[in-house]
């Protein structure tokens, strides 16, 4: 049984088709990459997998159950969500931004226990952001925005993450240090799902590759298979080459 399936689904925006009977299956483990273009329909295909978002034909499950009949509570212990790099309006800690990971399992009155406050350490640790603790949210960089709410996601407790385009508007350092994150967590046996639009991105870092075109599947399947020349030049309409990376061995998808 796949972990997450999306079974003929459709949804619009108004008038606006945004995906037209779509199928796909995500299963447990691994790392997959939706690539494509601005508006391809990357970013409401995550939120329709997450539940924010329903369906207006099709339907989505998780583990095998309607999504819609799970409890936002319940879907929250199984996938997190890890959107673009954002400010929040308030200047809290570091710390209390992941600590608001654990809300879905918050005692009465949502009041947080050593426990909670034990799984923050341990992901800010493993995000390598401990030294960050302390300082406010609004003052630390994007990259380091970033790093804070992935390790929110893993406070979360879920299995499965959920990041849309986590490598926006980050400079070229931050970008491979958080691909680099992502590659760690994959070895840590976790199941991730990330947009992107760069092509080099979801060869470097993912199993399976789904490349979205006005909302439909154009390819899937092994970045080896699907992140070629021609299908980058069928998406993005530029011409393009792979080389062999002489350090780290992988072929970059070259503009």
């Amino acid at each position: 049984m796949a972990l997450i399936s999306l079974e003929n689904i459709s949804f619009r925006y108004r008038r606006q088709q945004v995906i037209q009977q779509l199928d796909l299956e995500l299963d447990d483990g691994g790392v997959l990459a939706l690539l494509g273009p601005n508006g391809s329909g990357k970013t409401t295909l995550l939120k329709l997998m997450l539940g924010i978002l329903h369906p207006h034909g099709g339907t989505v499950r998780l583990d095998g159950q309607d999504i819609r009949r799970i409890p936002a509570k319940e879907r929250a212990r199984r996938l997190a969500y890890v959107p673009q790099v954002h400010r929040e309006a308030f200047g809290y800690r570091v710390f209390d931004v992941v600590l608001m990971g654990r809300m879905p399992h918050a005692g009465f009155l949502g009041r947080y226990g050593a426990e909670d406050r034990r799984l923050t350490d341990e992901a800010l640790e493993r995000m390598g952001i401990s030294h960050l603790s302390e300082r406010p949210y609004t003052e630390i960089s994007g990259g380091e925005r970033q790093m804070t709410l992935i390790a929110r996601a893993l406070a979360q407790g879920a299995r499965v993450l959920v990041l849309d385009e986590p490598t926006n508007g980050l400079d070229y350092g931050n970008q491979q240090r958080l691909l680099d994150r992502l590659m760690a967590l994959k070895q840590d046996h976790y199941t991730c799902l990330f947009t992107t639009h760069h092509p080099d991105h979801a060869r470097r870092v993912a199993d399976r590759v789904v490349m979205l075109q006005q909302g439909a599947i154009l390819r899937d399947g092994s970045p080896a298979e699907t992140v070629t020349p021609a299908n980058v030049a069928t998406l993005y309409g530029l011409e393009s080459c792979t080389e062999h990376h002489h350090t780290q061995g992988e072929h970059l998808c070259c503009p």
